[in-house]
């Protein structure tokens, strides 16, 4: 029989910090199991403290799991300890939930403080304490550090598991010819990330057309779709995801061409989650480029009415962007810049 080792924590978040001691642990022994400590009420206030969204012990349970899924000695296991506190937590009770859930003998307990030698050597008198990185000088940060100072500011000790779950998400909407592509091309490119295209102008050009070609049962289609790619674009995207387009832009146009409105388009726009909304005016001249129809100046007006009253009856907060190319791009820059340094007050 091999030899036994566990870690805990809360990883709130889960850093690399976690990562080096987690990976040198699991070299140390047989079978090491990581184990997530959690409680709803502490973890809560210590989010609310630090002006940052709460971590759902599931999310942690995830970012771990995905960690480790390809290290075969390492197994995860969450604990809920409901102390209202770090300093109310029960080490005793907490030390019989781990052994009960992890059932063998245990023969290592991995830590980076040095403080919790009298209680593991109390607590796990058959295991030696092995601490890993006790001045943080293979990997200087704590979750405190993050929680206190912000998930931006520490961006290099996120790991690539846990960096979607806080990526700000910034789409772009209008109606047709307003600039949405290329101004969401652009600010990709500024703030050195990935950007997602409108998946409705990717249909219309597949099948040679919009108006009267696209039929009612294309638009659930482009807004699945679309909605796939936002999915996957998140998990490559550095702090920022810029998105040309969303679902009630998509109704939007179901409306326009098929004079159909779907309510799986309404659950999608009830569902979906944006950090900030650009609505540009339809204010730069018109670019015909085969897919576009509705060119008159009234009928642009008349349209941009209509998406914005569907965007306000659904309590949408939103900037309005308007001007030359350069004024939009730069109007836009400022209001990215004045989000991200928003985030990292909160943080």
């Amino acid at each position: 029989m091999g030899t036994v080792g566990f870690i805990g924590g809360k990883f709130l978040p889960l850093h690399q910090g976690h990562v080096y001691a987690i990976t040198q642990a699991a070299c140390r022994c047989d079978e090491l199991y990581v184990v997530l400590s959690h409680s709803p009420e502490r973890d809560q206030q210590l989010c609310q403290g630090a002006g940052i969204k709460g971590m759902p012990y599931e999310v942690r349970l995830r970012w771990l799991s995905t960690l480790v899924k390809d290290m075969e000695n390492v197994h995860v296991i969450e604990v809920e300890d409901r102390a209202e506190s770090d300093e109310t937590y029960d080490w005793e009770a907490g030390a019989a939930d781990i052994k009960r859930k992890i059932t063998k003998k245990i023969d290592f307990v991995f830590s980076s403080e040095a403080v919790y030698e009298p209680i593991f050597r109390r607590l796990y008198p058959e295991a030696e304490h092995i601490i890993l990185d006790a001045d943080r000088s293979h990997v200087s940060i704590s979750g405190t550090q993050i929680r206190t100072e912000g998930i931006f500011r520490h961006w290099e000790h996120i790991p690539a598991c846990v960096r979607p779950d806080f990526v700000k998400k910034v789409v772009i909407i209008g109606t047709e010819s307003c600039g949405k592509s290329t101004l969401t091309r652009y600010l990709a490119k500024l703030y050195n990330t990935v950007y997602v295209e409108e998946y409705g102008r990717t249909m219309c050009e597949e099948i040679g057309g919009c108006e009267t070609i696209m039929t009612k049962e294309f638009f659930p289609h482009i807004a699945y779709a679309h909605k796939v790619k936002e999915y996957e674009a998140q998990r490559q995207a550095n702090k920022l995801l810029f998105i040309d387009t969303e679902a009630v832009v998509t109704q939007f146009y179901s409306q326009l061409y098929a004079g159909h409105s779907f309510t799986v388009l309404d659950q999608i726009a009830r569902e979906q989650e944006y950090d900030l909304w650009l609505f540009l005016e339809p204010d730069v001249t018109w670019v015909e480029d085969g897919l576009r129809v509705h060119g008159e100046e009234q009928v642009r007006k008349a349209n941009h009415e209509k998406l914005k009253q569907m965007v306000e009856e659904r309590g949408i907060p939103y900037v309005m962007i308007s001007g030359t190319y350069q004024e939009r791009l730069n109007k836009a820059i400022e209001q990215v810049d004045r989000m991200l340094h928003t985030a990292s007050q909160q943080a």
